[in-house]
């Protein structure tokens, strides 16, 4: 892949999808993001062009997301989406669409946020749709997908979650007691996240590669 390259980003109001596009834009080998959203994101960082489209057409702008690198960091929760189906049209049917017009423009790569535990036929609905999503990624004929699977996600949102309050507070009493196998459990922040994914934009290794918390937190930290 040469560099500098263009990256279309969607889901960049979200905690972790912020983070890495203040990362990328401030990246020399990133010429243009181009940051799709459904509503304006406010204060644009550099080198981006802030994208405003209909989601639920999302497979009719396939020329206008063209670009060698495509990243998705679209989530939700069944209570923030309202239903199970509408969390299913976020974090599966969205990711998918998105990642289809990636393939049909002749992406090279494709970078997208699962979460921990993540499996078609899991008892959780939220990690069997996570799973599912997982699944029909492995069909696309996309040289290089990253999949990135998070614990608990540390960071400040916009909307508040009490549970996720919680843990933000008890976070740097736990981590350090998470050892051995339970590393992969330890809440990880979002930043570190979005440097994990920063790095894997930069390096192209085809394949399709699933990276759990604990590996995240390695290679943020590497950086």
């Amino acid at each position: 892949m040469n560099y500098p390259t263009d990256v279309t980003l969607v889901g960049g109001t979200g905690l972790v999808g912020h983070e890495l596009l203040l990362i990328l834009s401030h990246l020399q080998q990133i010429s243009t993001i181009k940051a799709v959203t459904r509503s304006p994101l406010g204060r644009v960082p550099p080198h981006t062009d802030n994208i405003i489209l209909d989601f639920n057409k999302l497979n009719s702008y396939p020329d206008i997301l063209k670009s060698p690198v495509f990243v998705c960091c679209l989530g939700s929760t069944i209570k923030k989406a309202g239903s199970q189906e509408a969390f299913r049209q976020v974090d599966h049917d969205y990711v998918l669409d998105f990642a289809r017009i990636a393939e049909k423009s002749g992406a090279q790569k494709l970078l997208v946020i699962s979460a921990m535990g993540a499996h078609p036929q899991s008892r959780v609905f939220y990690n069997r749709i996570k799973g599912e999503m997982e699944k029909d990624l492995r069909e696309l004929k996309i040289p290089q997908i990253e999949i990135f699977r998070p614990s608990l996600i540390l960071g400040e949102r916009k909307e508040r979650r009490a549970g996720e309050e919680w843990a933000q507070k008890l976070s740097p009493y736990l981590n350090p007691l998470l050892r051995g196998p339970l590393r992969k459990y330890r809440a990880i922040q979002a930043r570190d996240i979005a440097k994990a994914m920063a790095i894997a934009v930069l390096n192209f290794q085809p394949g399709f590669h699933v990276y759990e918390s604990e590996q995240i937190q390695y290679i943020a930290d590497q950086r």
